[in-house]
């Protein structure tokens, strides 16, 4: 069965991929040494060659190995827009052989505590934007604080429009625990020798699930190196590739699409740190960017701007995306514009992106793809595990180099990710779907209550931890809602205490919401109930929630 989509394999790639049996860091070597007066980044017109960046990378590593105290195996906290300092720290905390732990900068203070105590990372590498959430920790659970002002990273002039949060001036800070980007790099610290290899853990990606808060998935160098090496391959990158970056490099799309396989290849990183579809399109022309890496959204957001119509798309060879399908009448609008079609993907924070990519020659719509290279996936019945037949829906499990190690300090869930058929071990996706005939895979649900609104993934059950916090919530359940624009977005179904019904408003739970998670996880529509159903065992019904939800809204109902 596994071999069906094998008639649809790409005839100028293999079967079977060769992993370097380097770390990650050597790919930037390598392209420096290749490379060294050629573009790596550009950011707003200012270039960083492949020789500078090198270069930054090898001072801010020596400065956290000699001033931070950072061993091999330790933790570092990256909390970054995309941003020249973003691909920076990261490939200087890999230099260093220390881990790295990316975290969206939209997190506040709360939600950073538990990555922070979890992963055991003392030391942070943020954006000065978020220098308030972190101010609490300085001191207690964060012993070194590197800070840096994205103006650094500015040309002198630009007529790109800058928004004003990347022009902001350097922070002013006399605590010797707080040190900003340029004082680190300027302190003159080489770094010791390369230790890290193939087998050690490169990052942890903290991805959240059906309980309790997130939890961190264990990425060594080589299964980080499968996907990056992946994408460029099957994306047809080269070093001529210029990688327009707008997906957030925090997660596992823009690492590993945009920044990743870009240094492996020696391309140019364009680089966008908030999106906005009209400097996008100016940078796609000036630029001649070739691959793009990004979720649907953006491509709707860029095809319907008014200033992008005059604008020449004509240079881009690969769009590649996943998160949500992309609708049909903008990836014909797309391809009417710019001759090229739309890849759809899917993957996982626990895979590092792709397990099934659409081939070149048959990219469908709405369609997961075909399992890459060493990648075998099936569809299983999820309480007997007992494989499908072709359209048969179940969930789909995968097996393959790039599935993560496991979940960091979870036991529990490990054994409940993982299971053995057949000889090998597959990972438990949680995502309800089917095969066709051609070993194509589509998803239609999930197992797991996961709410992906515009590609960014929300866990109810964190979100409900944090509003049980509410004074006035007695109980509440957080579900999707259908959204023309997100796909997806979240709504809550509250109950208020009896002494604060009538008193508490939605624009109420909103307004404290956006106090204690990140932007994207805000509820977008809050209802009030008298009492929420649930089974006879006592557990609350979220799916009889959300299905109302969907078949009203749907209906035009709400």
């Amino acid at each position: 069965m596994q071999a069906r989509h094998f008639k649809f394999w790409p005839k100028h790639l293999p079967r079977q991929l060769s992993v370097p049996e380097t770390p990650i860091g050597f790919n930037l070597d390598v392209s420096a040494k290749r490379f060294p007066d050629k573009p790596a980044i550009i950011f707003y017109d200012r270039r960083l060659t492949y020789s500078e960046l090198h270069r930054q990378v090898d001072a801010l590593a020596g400065y956290l190995q000699h001033e931070c105290g950072i061993a091999k195996g330790d933790r570092i906290l990256l909390d970054m827009q995309n941003c020249p300092q973003f691909v920076i720290a990261y490939y200087a905390i890999l230099r260093a052989g220390a881990v790295v732990v990316p975290v969206s900068p939209m997190n506040v203070t709360e939600e950073l505590t538990h990555y922070i105590d979890d992963s055991g990372s003392n030391t942070a590498l943020i954006g000065q934007e978020v220098f308030n959430q972190f101010r609490p920790m300085v001191g207690t659970s964060i012993e070194n604080l590197i800070v840096a002002a994205y103006a650094d990273y500015l040309p002198a002039n630009t007529d790109l429009a800058v928004p004003a949060f990347i022009g902001k001036n350097r922070l002013a800070t006399d605590d010797r625990r707080v040190v900003r980007w340029m004082d680190a790099l300027s302190a003159g610290h080489d770094p010791r020798p390369q230790t890290a290899e193939a087998d050690d853990l490169a990052a942890i990606l903290y991805t959240s699930g059906t309980t309790g808060n997130p939890k961190g998935c264990m990425h060594s160098h080589r299964t980080t190196m499968t996907t990056l090496v992946g994408a460029a391959l099957w994306e047809g990158m080269t070093a001529d590739a210029v990688s327009l970056a707008t997906a957030p490099m925090f997660h596992v799309t823009g690492m590993q699409h945009s920044m990743n396989a870009s240094i492996y290849c020696g391309a140019t990183i364009a680089i966008l740190p908030r999106w906005e579809p009209d400097v996008a399109g100016q940078m796609i022309e000036r630029y001649g960017c070739t691959h793009w890496a990004n979720v649907p959204t953006m491509v709707v957001d860029l095809l319907a701007h008014p200033k992008t119509q005059t604008h020449d798309l004509g240079s881009l060879q690969n769009i590649f995306g996943g998160g949500s399908s992309m609708p049909e009448a903008v990836a014909q609008k797309l391809f009417e514009r710019c001759g090229i079609r739309y890849m759809e993907g899917y993957g996982m924070t626990e895979t590092i992106s792709q397990t099934h990519m659409n081939p070149h020659g048959d990219l469908r719509k709405q369609c997961l793809g075909i399992p890459t290279f060493d990648t075998v996936s099936m569809v299983v019945d999820p309480e007997t595990l007992r494989e499908l037949g072709p359209n048969e829906q179940g969930e789909i499990i995968s097996s393959g180099p790039q599935v993560m190690l496991g979940y960091w300090q979870r036991d529990e869930a490990n054994t409940e990710s993982f299971v053995e058929i057949g000889g090998r071990c597959f990972f438990r996706t949680g995502d309800l779907g089917r095969c066709d005939d051609d070993g194509f895979f589509y998803i239609s649900d999930r197992l797991k209550r996961m709410i992906n609104a515009s590609g960014y993934k929300v866990w109810p059950a964190e979100l409900e931890a944090t509003l049980y916090k509410h004074p006035d919530i007695k109980e509440v359940a957080v579900i999707s809602a259908p959204d023309r624009r997100r796909g997806e977005t979240v709504k809550v179904v509250v109950v208020l205490k009896e002494e604060a019904n009538g008193k508490t408003s939605a624009e109420d739970i909103v307004a404290w919401s956006r106090k204690h998670m990140a932007a994207y996880k805000v509820p977008r529509i809050v209802e009030f109930s008298e009492g929420l159903p649930r089974s006879g065992s006592g557990k609350i019904q979220w799916r009889t929630l959300q299905e109302a939800a969907w078949k009203k809204a749907l209906n035009g109902t709400s």
